[in-house]
């Protein structure tokens, strides 16, 4: 597999893979990007696929991309468009060219591009590439035949030979980047290890298509090869957030010395949380898949009541549902982790695309008075530190967490290096002690920390009694009385605001900015990018973006009243904005808020923020 040609060594590149639904392109995109990470680079991705189970083969609601950037060096985020773009069919072209580069390439399967194929993709002539206005070099290639020719002899049927024609791209795009097939081919025979029959198919077909981009390479005047800089020694390995999460989890309930309890109801993009956990009996953790969301909710309550480290994830819509749930463990006080994967909404929405629209309902959606920690991951591979901290703050303050994710960060990976836990802080829950037996209550508090004491049943001589109704503070009896329902409500929420977090810190130019950038979560990757394309043109801009956000970190007034103009970017209409202004006297930012179910694109980010700056 010797190449011949000049290789062109770059600093980084996007790829973005695109096709049918049916097409495996997910699939294509998750090996490369492994490849990727395994060799050394840093790797951003963005899977984006429709929320049909199936929608009508060649259709233009059909289509599904993957995008990944690989770096030499750090890379924040998928980038906004791709250098080659691999288009399986003619709906494909027309739903992702939009992404191509101007100077990028176009790999197309000619054979998907018949009349039928053009029909179903709404074009009006019998050329995709006119039509469109396509200026990209174009190459075009039989995809279908060729793997067809390549499994003639496998005895396999015409519909099962099409299904390898993802890895005929995969083979090609490795051999343009320079990329070992040995990777791959591990790769492919883990996943189909029960099936080695398919497994070999596939791993015949990669070799056809390094083979032809080898053996053709006229339409190319370099291969490339994306280099690695040095980083910190350690393994690494391609990690999506909701495995990074659900490994966060499990760390979690080790380092405290507990079972780990998942209370679920299957809901996109969070089930993957419970197909991880799920496989991780050996390791003391006990999954349920649950009849609802409720029910979800309501079984990690009576865990967490056991003495078990529980959690419930859910996303969109699920979290309404478990509001009546999660209360109860606000008023029991009892330890609970819920995650919310966040997606486009509102009701059923948009399932499968990233939002961060639900950052009040995590905040304030709840009956009565019902604070409640909130915190939020700001890539894939902070997913784990996340999920960690979150469990952490739930055991030691006995209270309900919310842990906020989304779409792009749970469905996205990056090059994550595996932890060593020992550095990672104890988690000691605030257990009762024997000297309390003679006079225990369940509402008796830690006067450090506004923390109630835990005692798990089974212990002799801590009877108590913990429920949806209002308790006396000092006997733990139901009580209805008025000054003691008050002094409750203040209690619960005087622990949750004495909760200590990091303080707020601001990247950039952060003695003299011009300008403040804020976000939270998610979009994290793409605000520093932004930020830092503007200082490189000589502007100076700063950064201070929260992962905790009730309570905010104490600084974070001093931080925000500190410049003179400040922009809150968020993916909703301005919910964080709002929260800011409600939580800080005389703070008045401007705002940049899209809700399109896409990431942020950092060029109409650097655009927006340099009009501020120019105003």
């Amino acid at each position: 597999m010797a190449n011949d040609m000049m290789v062109k060594e770059l600093e980084q590149v996007v790829v973005r893979f695109s096709g049918d639904s049916g097409d495996g392109m997910q699939l294509a995109g998750n090996i490369f990007s492994t490849v990727s990470a395994t060799v050394g680079n840093d790797i951003s991705t963005f899977p984006d696929f429709p929320a049909d189970i199936r929608a009508p083969q060649g259709s233009l609601n059909g289509v599904s991309g993957y995008q990944v950037h690989i770096g030499a060096g750090k890379v924040f985020t998928p980038g906004d468009q791709c250098d080659v773009l691999v288009a399986m069919n003619a709906a494909a072209l027309k739903m992702q060219y939009k992404y191509a580069k101007p100077t990028g390439c176009i790999i197309i399967d000619t054979d998907c591009f018949q009349p039928g194929d053009l029909q179903k993709a709404a074009f009006a002539t019998k050329d995709a590439i006119e039509e469109l206005g396509i200026k990209q070099e174009v190459i075009a290639a039989p995809i279908s035949q060729m793997v067809k020719d390549c499994l003639a002899d496998s005895g396999m049927d015409n519909k099962a030979m099409l299904k390898c024609r993802n890895m005929f791209t995969v083979g090609l795009v490795c051999w343009l980047f320079n990329r070992d097939l040995t990777i791959v081919e591990n790769l492919l025979r883990e996943k189909f290890g029960k099936r080695p029959e398919v497994a070999e198919a596939n791993l015949k077909v990669v070799h056809a298509g390094y083979d032809y981009g080898h053996n053709t390479h006229a339409w190319v005047a370099h291969t490339y090869k994306i280099g690695s800089h040095p980083k910190t020694p350690g393994r690494y390995m391609d990690i999506t957030g909701n495995k990074a999460t659900a490994y966060g989890f499990i760390a979690a309930a080790e380092k405290a010395g507990l079972k780990l309890f998942l209370g679920s109801y299957p809901i996109t993009p969070a089930t993957d949380v419970l197909h991880e956990l799920a496989k991780h009996k050996s390791l003391g953790v006990v999954t349920v898949q649950c009849e609802d969301e409720i029910a979800g909710c309501s079984t990690a309550v009576g865990a967490s009541f056991g003495g078990a480290l529980a959690v419930t994830t859910t996303s969109g819509p699920g979290i309404c549902l478990k509001s009546e749930a999660i209360n109860l463990a606000v008023i029991t006080e009892l330890p609970l982790v819920v995650l919310d994967v966040q997606r486009g909404g509102p009701s059923t929405g948009l399932p499968t695309k990233s939002e961060q629209a639900d950052l009040l309902q995590a905040l304030f959606g709840r009956n009565g008075e019902s604070p409640m920690p909130v915190l939020a991951a700001t890539s894939p591979t902070h997913c784990f530190d996340a999920a960690y901290t979150a469990c952490k703050i739930a055991l030691e303050h006995l209270t309900p967490v919310i842990l906020l994710s989304d779409g792009f960060v749970a469905n996205g990976s990056g090059a994550w290096k595996l932890p060593d836990l020992t550095n990672y802080p104890e988690i000691r829950p605030q257990y009762v002690t024997a000297q309390m037996k003679e006079n225990y209550s369940p509402y008796r508090r830690n006067p450090a920390n506004g923390v109630r004491y835990w005692a798990v049943p089974g212990q002799e001589g801590y009877t108590h009694i913990l429920g949806g109704l209002e308790k006396d503070n000092q006997t733990g009896a139901i009580s209805t009385d008025a000054d003691n329902h008050d002094l409750m409500c203040r209690l619960r929420a005087e622990k949750i605001a004495r909760i200590p977090v990091p303080d707020l810190q601001v990247e950039g130019c952060a003695d003299d900015a011009e300008l403040l950038i804020v976000g939270f979560g998610s979009t994290y990757g793409h605000l520093y990018s932004a930020m830092s394309e503007l200082n490189e043109t000589g502007r100076k801009v700063a950064l201070a973006h929260f992962s905790f956000l009730n309570p905010l970190p104490k600084n974070s007034a001093e931080v925000l009243t500190r410049y003179k103009k400040v922009v809150v970017a968020e993916q909703n209409l301005g919910q964080f904005a709002g929260y800011l202004r409600m939580k800080i006297d005389h703070f008045t930012p401007y705002q940049f808020n899209e809700i399109k179910g896409q990431p942020f694109v950092v060029s109409e980010l650097v655009a927006a923020f340099t009009e501020l700056l120019n105003n």
